[in-house]
């Protein structure tokens, strides 16, 4: 059963609903959560930064398991924590900090791996790359960067390198509201909104811009369709943009170049989008309080699911594991074997471990099915499928924007070429006549 996750910045709660049929389901109490600050570990627990004292110099990040509205574990790591993201087996959670800080902790032991200077401003989006290889971070400072997860535990690599990022884009102008990642591990794209805006689509193998696009509005958050076709943008106006990516999309007219079309329901700002796997739905939540279901071919609303309190600034897609609520011994208790795997996740450190850790060894990571065999809970196995599949899979969205940054400058070179050829013919006739009206000008004076 696929699930929606609505949250609020104010004192709220998590509310989820059940997507086809909209029917409510668990309410998570006491959360009041940071823009991108709200996820799914593993399928198996949820996880919030929050924003309770803007004043306060600490902050606070909550877990919930599925079964339970109360809150399990409160953590206070160093600093106030805004986006969060976990890769999808559970074994790492990374926060962003309102210092520029990024911080990988791992989910299990609750232990702070990493903490590195990532922004001069505060963290406001970080997500992984498709394939979980590359960490994708934006900030309040306009800047966007591309971390290799493994350079950044290479210890002697970082001794060496000046700059521990990839790559660091700085074409924004002002802050950064939202980035998604695309598809396809060898030429994958990602595309980021600011409140300059624009969303501009970046080459991860490359490290350039692809394609600039400047909207009516701010753009407060972006989904991406599966097929890298176009993309979405929720504005600050109440209107979600479509934004063509192919070269066979193209504008109306009505809007400028590359949007198609927008769909117009909410009363405030969009503030959040979610496209499911299958790219059939969008899901978008506003500050009018509403989660809106379309259905992406007929452009039309078919589900509205209503926030008990205030606006909603998060939204997450997960499919609930119902073994988890439905799985119970004969006398309506969860067994003991259950129990234990459902026990609660320790609170995360606030610093790094000075006695340091091995540089290489095996996480261990939260199971997503009880009938899952026990290899497939360690980081190696999972990690080499997973790029073994990424690696025959490409990237549509990237390949289409390459082809027709190729096809511009092509045009451009021929028309170079036929200017300067223009120009050649030009200065090699003003030469002969020179040449002409000379010898022209000898015979007069001879004769």
């Amino acid at each position: 059963m696929d699930v929606v996750l609505a949250s609020s910045p104010v004192e709220a709660g998590v509310e989820c609903w059940d997507l086809r049929t909209g029917a409510e389901q668990l309410r998570y109490r006491n959360c009041a959560s940071a823009p991108h600050g709200l996820v799914s570990v593993a399928g198996r627990f949820i996880a919030a930064s929050q924003l309770r004292d803007s004043s306060s110099s600490s902050g606070s990040v909550l877990y919930w398991s599925w079964d339970k509205p109360q809150v399990e574990t409160k953590s206070f790591p160093a600093e106030p924590i805004f986006p969060l993201v976990s890769n999808s087996d559970g074994s790492y959670l990374l926060g962003g900090g309102s210092s520029g800080n990024i911080y990988i902790w791992e989910i299990l032991s609750g232990k702070l791996l990493k903490r590195w200077q990532a922004h001069y401003m505060a963290v406001s989006c970080l997500v992984f790359s498709d394939d979980e290889s590359l960490i994708i971070s934006g900030s309040d400072d306009g800047s966007v960067r591309v971390w290799s997860l493994m350079r950044l535990f290479d210890k002697r690599e970082n001794e060496v390198v000046k700059d521990p990022f990839l790559y660091s884009f700085q074409e924004h102008m002002l802050r950064v509201t939202d980035i998604v990642s695309g598809y396809g591990l060898c030429n994958s794209i990602a595309i980021s909104s600011s409140e300059d805006r624009t969303c501009k689509v970046w080459s991860l193998s490359k490290g350039k811009m692809l394609r600039s696009i400047t909207f009516p509005c701010i753009m407060n958050a972006i989904a991406l369709d599966p097929g890298e076709h176009v993309f979405y943008g929720g504005g600050r106006d109440g209107k979600i943009y479509v934004a063509a990516l192919t070269a066979d999309c193209t504008s109306t007219g009505t809007y400028e170049k590359h949007i198609v079309s927008c769909l117009s329901e909410h009363s405030k700002a969009v503030t959040c989008l979610e496209i499911t796997k299958d790219g059939v739905t969008l899901v978008s939540a506003s500050e009018d309080g509403t989660v809106r279901v379309w259905d992406i071919k007929s452009q039309q609303v078919i589900r509205v699911l209503k926030h008990s309190k205030g606006p909603i600034n998060n939204i997450v897609i997960v499919r609930q594991p119902m073994d988890m609520l439905s799985q119970t011994s004969t006398n309506g208790e969860i067994s003991c074997s259950k129990r234990q795997r459902l026990s609660n996740l320790p609170p995360l450190d606030k610093y790094v471990d000075s006695t340091g850790t091995p540089n290489v060894r095996l996480v261990s990571t939260i199971q997503t099915s009880f009938d899952e065999p026990l290899e497939s809970r360690y980081c190696s196995s999972r990690s080499m499928v997973k790029q073994i599949r990424e690696l025959q899979r490409s990237s549509s969205g990237a390949v289409e924007l390459e082809l027709e940054r190729l096809r511009e400058e092509h045009r451009v070179s021929l028309q170079m070429l036929q200017r300067r050829k223009k120009l050649f013919e030009d200065l090699w006739k003003v030469h002969v006549d020179k040449l002409l009206d000379g010898d022209e000008a000898s015979v007069g004076h001879s004769s």
